[in-house]
């Protein structure tokens, strides 16, 4: 699946995943292949990708919106 992780600024990041694990209000939840479509307000935290080859990627938000539909991840993080 595809995730972009965009701040006001710039795209933090762009790519091809399997999983991505994010810091929501209320605990932690992860985003796998043909997830259901979601909305969720992201509190501040550390998003953890883990790609086609199995490596981990972290990146620290302060908070924002993740929208998931049809396989992909979008992130507009502060």
């Amino acid at each position: 699946m595809k995730i972009e992780i965009v701040t006001p600024d710039t795209t933090i990041f762009e790519g091809e995943i399997t999983l991505a694990q994010l810091p929501g209000l209320d605990g932690s939840f992860e985003i796998m292949n043909n997830h259901a479509p979601l909305i969720s307000v992201l509190k501040k935290g550390r998003i953890k990708l883990i790609d086609k080859q199995q490596l981990a990627q972290y990146f620290d938000v302060n908070g924002g919106v993740v929208e998931v539909l049809e396989n992909k991840i979008l992130v507009l993080a502060e």
